[in-house]
């Protein structure tokens, strides 16, 4: 009797400074809790004095001050996606890192990861589907079409969904938007199709703000203005609407500012909060001067809605 075919899966290593190690397996926990760690900085610190003549020549001759942490992903998944997320992640955090793949070449995802994306619905009304599908829009949807590509923001993954519903359920016509960190541009997308008068969409990643751009184009809103930018810094003067799916850390950081840039009564949503940061960040965002007003949870991942008072 053959055994059945062994399971084939993609491993997804991740390198970094030890200085950032802490975040940067926050971040990879967020694509799979099963993370293997590779941390070299105790070799020379006691451990080597105590098991030196145990430990290879290899591991001695490994570089104290850098780590590496890495995701195993199955063929039942993406791994585009999956590096896709990382280093959008990695780059809204400001960590400098080498995101590799190790059993795949990306140079044969031209083609296959393609088959991972269909539309998908979201909320209510929002259908989000891959530039390369045909789709018939049923009356009253709010249709979106997306080439993701190596970019994340595909409406794919629970902080876009989350937030993507939250906008849906929140956002009035008529009102002036702000998209934080805003990769594809995806939520900018919605938040216009939506009936926005005005949507900014920001990002530190110049290469983003392009794809962004090209994205609203083709989809029929150009007037979305994409910007480079850190966090809010580039904000011009008071929104109605301001939604931020990016990552805890850097929630936080933008927490004691992102209310100067919000109308009495404007609504924040933000997401990509894994449970365990969640208490964090809505201590932070309180302490902006902002109130809890809704809450999303899928899969260990928070969205937030916060009001201005």
């Amino acid at each position: 009797m053959e055994n059945a075919a062994e399971p084939v899966w993609t491993q997804i290593k991740i390198d970094c400074s030890v200085a950032d190690l802490d975040t940067v397996c926050a971040i990879a926990g967020m694509v799979d809790n099963g993370l293997m760690i590779e941390d070299y900085s105790d070799v020379r610190e006691g451990v080597n004095a105590i098991y030196g003549e145990l430990l290879g020549e290899e591991i001695l001759e490994k570089d104290p001050e850098r780590a590496a942490v890495s995701v195993f992903i199955p063929e039942s998944r993406s791994v585009p996606e999956a590096v896709a997320f990382l280093r959008d992640r990695l780059r809204v955090a400001e960590i400098s890192a080498q995101v590799e793949t190790v059993g795949v070449k990306e140079s044969d995802w031209a083609d296959s990861w393609k088959k991972y994306y269909k539309p998908v619905h979201i909320g209510e009304r929002i259908v989000i589907v891959p530039a390369w599908e045909e789709y018939t829009p049923q009356e009253g949807e709010i249709f979106v079409s997306m080439d993701p590509g190596m970019a994340f923001g595909t409406g794919t993954h629970e902080t876009t969904r989350l937030c993507a519903t939250f906008i849906e359920k929140y956002l009035k016509p008529g009102k002036r938007v702000l998209d934080v960190g805003t990769g594809s541009g995806i939520l900018a997308i919605i938040a216009a199709k939506l009936g926005a008068s005005q949507v900014d969409a920001l990002d530190i990643d110049a290469n983003a703000v392009i794809a962004a751009q090209r994205n609203c184009n083709d989809n029929g809103v150009p007037f979305i203005r994409c910007g480079v930018s850190d966090l809010i810094a580039a904000a011009d003067g008071e929104y109605d609407f301001v939604c931020a799916n990016i990552v805890a850390d850097i929630i936080i950081r933008m927490a004691p500012d992102v209310g100067a840039h919000m109308k009495h009564g404007a609504l924040l949503v933000v997401s990509g909060i894994i449970q365990r940061q969640a208490e964090d960040a809505k201590a932070a965002l309180r302490k902006g001067g902002l109130e809890l007003l809704d809450s999303l949870e899928e899969n260990d991942w928070n969205s937030f809605v916060f009001i201005k008072p």
